[in-house]
């Protein structure tokens, strides 16, 4: 019972591993792009379940008390509501977090420079078309690549 409440550890050690970690991943994920972020497939998601467990020790340097646990979590929070705080206020900060959109089709020409830079295969692009009910890339006005990695497409308006 008192392993419950006793920390291991100082209590600033959490929060500085946190913030350690915090930061880390954040640059990790920012450049491995963002397609890590948009639609999760299985490997996205195995990866971040995997992330999560590796990181934990260095978080809580052993420490498996109630709370340790509590002050990793809070700190974490913290850390996020910081970062959403900051990106709100400074645009430069938010560009730096979460970058800008990219167009990956003008008026039906392919970038693909951008799309090998995100990692995006063309079956990837062309369900995303299908989805959007486009059969040709010459169908496609723009197609842009948003920041939470998600893929928009404008299609040429139909004549009536």
């Amino acid at each position: 019972m008192n392993e419950l409440w006793q920390l291991s550890v100082p209590w600033w050690e959490f929060v500085l591993r946190g913030g350690v970690v915090y930061v880390f991943l954040l640059v990790f994920l920012r450049i491995t792009g963002r397609r890590q972020i948009g639609d999760y497939a299985p490997f996205d998601l195995i990866l971040l379940l995997i992330l999560s467990n590796a990181v934990q020790n260095s978080m809580n340097a052993g420490d498996n008390s109630l709370v340790g646990g509590l002050i990793s979590a809070t700190t974490l929070m913290l850390l996020h509501w910081v970062m959403s705080r900051l990106s709100y206020r400074f645009a430069g900060f938010e560009r730096l977090i979460d970058g800008h959109p990219e167009i990956l089709i003008r008026n039906g020409q392919l970038n693909g420079e951008i799309m090998a830079r995100q990692a995006i295969t063309l079956d990837d692009l062309h369900a995303v078309l299908r989805d959007h009910e486009c059969l040709a890339l010459n169908e496609v006005r723009l197609a842009v690549i948003e920041t939470n990695g998600t893929i928009t497409i404008q299609k040429y308006r139909q004549k009536e």
